[in-house]
């Protein structure tokens, strides 16, 4: 039980403090829309084919990459 609270708690500060700081950026906001879209594009196709936690990486990276490189030149 002490466990968990103490995991709960970090979990929530580490939360709160990624919300702090300057606004994201274009290209960081390629980059975050990228990979999300590629990581649930990639669990759709990896489900098809019975591995939606490894389409899901690929698809991730491959959109994270891509939105870095779109954000990056807007």
């Amino acid at each position: 039980m002490r466990k968990s609270i103490i995991a709960a708690t970090l979990a929530i500060a580490v939360l709160l403090a990624g919300c702090a700081g300057a606004p994201l950026t274009t290209r960081e906001k390629g980059t975050l829309l990228g990979g999300a879209v590629g990581a649930g594009g990639g669990a759709l196709v990896g489900s098809t084919v019975g591995a939606p936690g490894a389409g899901a990486a690929i698809g991730g990276v491959l959109g994270a990459g891509t939105g870095y490189l779109i954000g990056n030149h807007m």
